[in-house]
């Protein structure tokens, strides 16, 4: 068993910034070292925006977090510079069951065509993506970029005016005071900033507790997502089935609401519903065990001034479905850029109203499908189980109701259809890469198609002739020319021509689609780019 989170891997250090008569000023200060804070610090350190990450911890994060890694939030990692050894460690899976009492209704698989470079998911404990993002953060130090990372920081006030925002920070020696640009609150879904400023949720919380116990044990199951609705080993309840590196596996109860949540905890009893599901043979180790409630919510806005929030900070979904940690990183993955922009001068603070709409937007998607799963989880009255089971016991037999069943919907990547910063389409072009949409990864002649963009905008072009770069008031936009002649397979054509004989597309530095069309034109190109940036 993995012991990487007894090892503190950034202890406190006194920082110069505690010895300065005056708070000292950094461009931004990021809240919180989990995924979701150190993916946005790497992000910003790699465009080389000078970033302080604190956080009261010292450690990677232990317990029942986060295990399931969606294809999406893998290619975020890659731009970090962190996908290869997630994929290296964890479980690949893209095949999942649903099982009917004692019976297997149907199997699905979320990754069914061929030509990414990532899987569905892969499922990998939430401390070993934090010890890569630390040893990251570590690799960018040493080549010199403006990233720093600080434990047994812990804020205890904050304020803000116009032009900058103040954190107090308590340390082992005394509090001190940092002034950023921005101060972005990825301190968890019980977020110290968002309750120091008076801020709160919106939504809804779930009548309904689960248990989850983390176990070590030898098991020949295969690496597929398996989920019961009303098993013989939980009556009237449901259950989940995950494997995760080092034989541990993450196993889910359904327990209902009116529950004594001490008595479920208690060893003998989390015993008897292992060995109940498992069998009376099955040896294994408790690693971890919690109980928690689903809760569907987010705050109004994600950003108030200059302190923005990511992450479960901003909003909380059911564990169902893999919505939480993934969500976060593609928040980073929205913000990271803008904030880029915003402090090189190139755009205005309003375009972080642009990170609210988008990101709402991926919140309310996430709490649509989430809060749909949980009710068709845990029904709440008599005829709407009754809908249930007759749906469950249909699919068995006929593939048009299975749709209907929701053991939670698993993430996608989130289209922002509709935002701001989204410029003209193309008719006859796939709907999958409309403008708002994140690329579809494809193989090229130099690899990946995924690996060839970030960190700026670009025209990628297929079969059109563009320049090799331009430049709009300031900002670069560079060219990635692709020929169907080398599109073997026909990905290309499937992803992004459809019907169209050529196409140009402009995509955004988090490599979503800002705008297309079917020939090249300047005038257009550059009224798009505007439009991307807020202006």
């Amino acid at each position: 068993m993995s012991k990487i989170f007894e090892v503190p891997l950034y202890p406190y250090q006194r920082s110069a910034d505690q010895d300065a008569a005056t708070p000292v000023h950094h461009p931004v200060v990021v809240v919180g070292a989990g995924p979701v804070g150190l993916a946005l610090a790497i992000d910003l350190a790699m465009q080389d925006v000078a970033v302080v990450v604190i956080d009261e911890n010292d450690k990677v994060s232990w317990g029942s977090r986060a295990i399931c890694f969606a294809k999406r939030p893998l290619e975020i990692l890659d731009r970090l510079g962190c996908g290869d050894p997630m994929v290296d460690k964890g479980v690949v899976w893209n095949l999942g069951k649903v099982y009917f009492d004692e019976r297997q209704v149907f199997g699905f698989n979320l990754l069914p065509e061929q030509g990414h470079k990532r899987p569905a998911f892969i499922n990998l404990q939430q401390y070993y993506l934090e010890q890569y993002l630390v040893e990251r953060v570590r690799e960018l130090q040493a080549a010199g970029k403006p990233i720093e990372l600080r434990g047994g920081n812990k804020v205890v006030d904050v304020s803000q005016d116009e032009n900058s925002t103040e954190l107090t920070i308590s340390t082992p020696d005394g509090p001190y005071r940092l002034r950023a640009d921005f101060a972005v609150a990825c301190d968890g879904a019980a977020s110290p900033i968002r309750n120091l400023m008076g801020l709160d949720f919106v939504g809804r919380v779930f009548e309904d507790n689960f248990l989850i116990a983390d176990v070590v044990m030898e098991a020949k199951f295969p690496t597929e997502r398996w989920f019961w609705f009303d098993p013989p080993f939980n009556r009237g309840q449901s259950a989940l089935l995950h494997k995760q590196p080092d034989n541990v596996w993450r196993i889910d109860f359904q327990l209902g609401w009116d529950i004594d949540r001490e008595e479920e905890l208690k060893p003998e009893n989390i015993d008897r519903r292992l060995k109940a599901m498992l069998g009376e043979e099955i040896s294994y180790e408790l690693e971890w065990s919690s109980i928690y409630t689903f809760q569907c919510r987010r705050m109004d806005r994600f950003h108030e001034g200059r302190v923005i929030f990511a992450g479960d900070a901003a909003h909380q979904v059911s564990p169902f479905g893999a919505r939480g940690a993934n969500s976060g990183l593609q928040d980073t993955d929205n913000l990271a850029w803008k904030l880029k922009l915003i402090l090189d001068g190139k755009s205005s603070i309003t375009l972080l109203d642009s990170y609210d709409a988008e990101r709402i937007h991926g919140a309310e998607e996430n709490i649509l499908n989430s809060s749909r799963s949980t009710d068709f989880i845990t029904p709440k009255s008599e005829i709407s189980r009754i809908f249930r089971d007759a749906v469950l016991d249909l699919s068995e037999r006929y593939e048009a109701t299975r749709p209907m069943v929701n053991s939670g919907r698993l993430s996608v990547p989130c289209t922002y259809d509709g935002s701001p910063l989204n410029g003209p389409d193309c008719t006859g072009m796939p709907e999958r890469t409309r403008p708002g949409s994140p690329m579809v990864d494809a193989p090229v002649p130099a690899g990946w198609l995924l690996d060839q963009t970030g960190f700026g905008f670009q025209l990628m072009s297929i079969g059109e002739t563009v320049p090799d770069a331009l430049v709009v008031d300031g900002v670069k936009v560079t060219s990635l020319a692709l020929s169907t002649a080398d599109d073997a397979d026909g990905y290309l054509r499937q992803r992004y021509l459809g019907d169209a004989p050529k196409a140009v597309y402009l995509i955004r530095p988090d490599q979503h689609v800002a705008a297309r069309w079917d020939h090249y034109d300047e005038t257009a190109v550059k009224a798009a780019v505007l439009k991307a940036i807020g202006r």
